[in-house]
């Protein structure tokens, strides 16, 4: 990854996205760090996370404390509400494409930036990158081929500057996927029948 002090540098991240490749590499992604080592790395003048919100009567957003958290910590955050439909085995999904923001957002910045990052493997990103590219502005896709299937369309790897594999930044932003247990064994252990007599005896 070739980035100068003095670039201009963007972040695009496409949260679904993202989300997808680090969980297919075993990691989550520390957003702190992710925007710590960007900020090393040129003069960081915007952050961008795209997310829809699946949030209608008693259904609330899982990702509305990441959304929050990311707002009041440095990042420009852009949401939409996601559609709900119902799949072929009639369960409830949640649906919600952001590239029509993504690409209306680097387009508009590629005139005050040296340098776009885009977190996404998705190939129609192909001739925004381009586009991007035709008005002198570099442009690092980060994604992955090191997951099963790789998460990267090839046209937008051969199109942009500068591919980064997600897995190699693993050990700079990432950390370990929590291991969600069973409640019960956050319990403290239940007390046996005599460890309750010998209380009343007392």
């Amino acid at each position: 990854m070739t980035f100068y002090p003095t670039d201009r540098l963007a972040l695009f991240i496409d949260g679904a996205n993202l989300y997808s490749q680090a969980k297919a590499l075993g990691f989550d992604i520390d957003y702190k760090k992710l925007l710590d080592e960007f900020r090393k790395r040129g003069v960081l003048i915007r952050a961008y996370y795209y997310t829809a919100l699946a949030e209608s009567g008693d259904d609330f957003s899982p990702l509305r404390p990441l959304v929050d958290w990311l707002d009041y910590n440095g990042f420009t955050v852009v949401t939409k509400p996601a559609r709900e439909y119902t799949d072929a085995n009639g369960r409830k999904r949640w649906k919600g494409d952001m590239d029509v923001e993504i690409a209306v957002d680097m387009m508009e910045i590629a005139g005050k930036a040296d340098h776009l990052v885009l977190f996404s493997g998705d190939g129609d990103f192909r001739a925004l990158v381009e586009g991007v590219q035709r008005k002198g502005v570099r442009v690092t896709v980060v994604s992955t081929v090191k997951s099963q299937p790789p998460m990267v369309s090839d046209d937008l790897r051969r199109q942009c500057d500068a591919f980064v594999d997600l897995a190699d930044l693993g050990d700079i932003i990432g950390r370990p996927q929590r291991v969600h247990q069973p409640r019960f064994l956050n319990d403290p252990p239940a007390r046996t029948r005599a460890e309750l007599e010998a209380d009343d005896e007392v």
